[in-house]
């Protein structure tokens, strides 16, 4: 699925949304707004081979005006721009990376796939790298090999080994000095070296010569980085799922007759055609027909779903059998898939806090290996006495040997690779930082309606006196709750119709927020909602208290009904938790982390519910701008808290928390303001996620362990220090384990694929 790559966004985080189950009309969320619009694009960045590298991008982009911020990402191959429209567009900021040193283009499409084009480097470095090797060691003997050795080692410094220079060379103007340079210098000395001899060898009597040396480094190096550029295309392997799960053309009707179109052409309110076996282009509306969908490679259901007239379909989704004509509701960027992609993208560019650590590191890694290579060359040199090609061997081994690329890349890799697996699962991390935050989180905070319930309360029991029948009562109560709007006043309208139970309109009814309703029916006065309503006219409930506070215990929430000054009966609802959340609460309490419930809802009820899904705290009568003030409450304690909710209630809560966790199908404020979204809406997905992010963040320290191991370990065997016990690490070989350390990294945080969650 191809994807416009620029677009505008409002940066203003408001709205308004339905009640929530026995809570008072929202706050409305309030977030950082600009005054402005602000673009955004996204970017294809070639060329870059450590974090230096993204750092003198992002530096570059930074310096076009306009610019508000730029995020660079070397494993991902990506940079994300955002600016203001009026000051700065797309070719400044092309020829803005340009001018560093790299190649951009505004789509991935558009740019020969990476491993290919380092295929072919590869296979021209060793095509002049052989001939160097067999000549210099005799094997193939010529006339003047010096002569040959020169020219063919020359080509070979200014093609295959241009690369390194042309990094050197940006790296340096930015101010940023990566591996680019530190092979750079590798291969200049080596190769300047021979030069010399072969020129004045007059000047050299051991007449030594390191064109092998260069060409070896040259080409292990381009081999490493051939490695390299598969890993990370296996890495990215899940995204590329996602942006084939749409096909790239539609079935548009139009004026009677139908015709194939792209994607990228289809507008909002266009009627297209999907038949049996194809897959759904965008979002839209059924209008006519219907189908057997499958939804598994979006939704993770893995039953087709049927739809027909007036259902929602999603882009992506397969038909299974059937045709639909369906109206598009969002195209681009602003479909369903368009919205993962758009996540998934800005979680994969982001800093997490442990890599900017590594990137501080990096940034002084390399005047610090120029200096220890210095060090060697003149200790061998002036102190030991030994011979020039051999001290000149020992600082090239060092600056060769050293490797920012492994500590550039240990954390995006993993980040790149647990983000892959988040979405295959349907669990979206909006910010790289969020998968390491959610490791690390201690306390989770559930909301109830919708989060842990279904969100849709069902009538349970009914009590009735004064001689009436319990359908008599429910008529009764379903006549106040037909003008109402809130949820519990729905699921008594809803019963009723259910149960055969007619009833009619009353003649005047009044609303008392959080408390219930006031209603007239044939000149009688009547009370439908809490305990509190009846308590404020002193109504007598002694009669039902007993049976009520029986149902209250068992976790539901009792409507009582009052005709004029006594009970007439009561209404027992209960908001049903979902399957296998018990299951959920006991998986997260076993990983350490404790749980509370954090409602709108009664104390009883919520304590019923509590117990019964075995949550441990229990924050009850809690009203939406309250929410947020727990959930800082529960972090001076120093420990992590993630609030899971859906509600637009809840999304102060969620900006307020370590982790955001919105439930995938709430509310799109929620959505917008949490961390981490679980398209499934499934509670045990909180489980999984924290599994994911632990094994992430155990995949980067592992990453980091080794990149900081290898070169403490490399950088004294390169420069001699065990040459006494006749350990040498020659500059070739310094080269190749260079490279390689680069490809283990990548390789292990490839290998987070086969990670599974406890119980799959």
């Amino acid at each position: 699925m191809k994807r416009a790559d620029l677009s505008r966004e409002e940066e203003v985080e408001s709205g308004s949304g339905p009640l929530a189950e026995d809570e008072q009309p929202p706050r409305a969320a309030q977030g950082s707004a600009e005054d402005e619009k602000v673009a955004r694009v996204r970017l294809s960045v070639r060329g870059m081979t450590c974090a230096a590298c993204a750092l003198a991008v992002e530096k570059a982009l930074r310096s076009v005006p306009g610019v508000k911020s730029a995020v660079v990402n070397a494993a991902a191959e990506a940079a994300a721009v955002r600016f203001d429209a009026a000051r700065a567009n797309l070719p400044a900021f092309l020829d803005a990376v340009r001018k560093s040193g790299y190649r951009a283009s505004p789509s991935a499409d558009e740019d020969e796939p990476s491993p290919d084009r380092e295929r072919l480097g590869l296979f021209w470095t060793a095509l002049l790298a052989v001939p160097i090797l067999l000549i210099h060691q005799g094997i193939a003997r010529i006339p003047s090999p010096g002569i040959v050795l020169l020219v063919l080692a020359t080509l070979l410094q200014f093609t295959a080994g241009l690369r390194f220079y042309r990094g050197a060379y940006y790296s340096l103007r930015s101010g940023n000095a990566g591996m680019d340079v530190l092979v750079s210098l590798g291969i200049t000395a080596a190769w300047g070296y021979s030069l010399l001899v072969v020129i004045f060898p007059s000047f050299f009597p051991d007449k030594h010569t390191f064109f092998d040396t260069a060409a070896l480094l040259i080409l292990f190096i381009r081999f490493g980085k051939m490695l390299e550029a598969r890993a990370k295309g296996k890495a990215g392997d899940a995204m590329r799922a996602l942006l084939r799960a749409a096909p790239e053309n539609a079935l548009l009707v139009a004026g009677g007759s139908e015709r194939s179109v792209s994607i990228e052409s289809l507008q909002v309110g266009n009627i297209f055609r999907v038949r049996a076996g194809d897959r759904v282009p965008v979002d839209g509306e059924v209008v006519e027909g219907e189908a057997a969908v499958d939804e598994a490679a979006v939704t993770g259901e893995s039953v087709p779903v049927r739809r027909s007239p007036g259902d929602r379909v999603v882009g992506g989704t397969m038909m299974a059998n059937g045709a639909l004509l369906v109206r598009a509701t969002a195209v681009g960027e602003e479909t369903f898939l368009g919205r993962m992609v758009r996540m998934v993208e800005e979680a994969q560019l982001d800093r997490a806090p442990i890599q900017r650590f590594a990137d501080r590191v990096s940034n002084r890694f390399v005047p610090a290996v120029v200096a220890i290579a210095l060090a060697a060359f003149l200790v061998w040199l002036l102190v030991l006495r030994m011979p020039f090609s051999f001290a000149l061997a020992r600082a090239v081994a060092v600056v060769v040997v050293a490797c920012p690329c492994a500590l550039g890349l240990a954390t995006p890799t993993a980040i790149l690779v647990g983000s892959g697996i988040g979405l295959r699962r349907g669990i979206l991390f909006k910010r790289a930082s969020a998968l390491e935050a959610i490791a690390g989180v201690r306390t989770v905070l559930f909301d109830k309606t919708g989060t842990i319930t279904r969100g849709e309360p069902a009538v349970t029991d009914i009590r009735a006196s004064g001689g009436r029948s319990e359908a008599q009562t429910l008529s009764l109560a379903a006549s106040g709750a037909s003008l109402s709007g809130h949820p519990l006043s729905r699921a008594v309208v809803r019963a009723a119709r259910e149960r055969g139970a007619s009833f009619d309109a009353p003649s005047r009814i009044e609303e008392d927020p959080g408390r219930g309703i006031h209603f007239t029916m044939k000149e009688t006065l009547y009370l439908l909602g809490s305990e509190e309503l009846l308590e404020r006219r002193s109504i007598d409930r002694v009669d039902f208290r007993a049976e009520a506070d029986r149902l209250a215990d068992e976790g539901k929430t009792v409507l009582w009904i009052a005709e004029g000054d006594r009970v007439a009966g009561i209404l027992a609802l209960r908001d049903e938790p979902k399957p296998g959340v018990t299951d959920v609460i006991a998986r997260i309490r076993s990983l350490g982390i404790s749980t509370a419930l954090v409602t709108g809802d009664r104390r009883r009820t919520a304590e019923g519910i509590a117990a019964h899904i075995g949550i441990g705290d229990v924050y009850a009568e809690v009203l939406p701008d309250r929410k947020a003030e727990i959930v800082r409450a529960a972090k001076r304690g120093g420990r992590a808290v993630a609030m899971v909710g859906d509600g637009i209630n809840d999304a102060p809560a969620l900006a307020a928390a370590d982790v955001g966790i919105a439930i995938g199908a709430g509310t799109d404020v929620a959505k917008e303001t949490g961390d981490v979204v679980l398209v499934h809406g499934d509670p045990a997905d909180v489980a999984v996620a924290v599994e994911l992010g632990r094994a992430t963040l155990r995949k980067v320290k592992q990453n980091l362990f080794f990149a900081f191991f290898y070169n403490v370990l490399a950088i004294p065997f390169a420069a001699g220090a065990f040459a006494r016990w006749g350990v040498l690490l020659p500059p070739e070989i310094a080269g190749l384990a260079m490279a390689l350390s680069s490809v283990s990294v990548v390789l292990n945080s490839v290998d987070l694929r086969r990670w599974r969650p406890v119980g799959d």
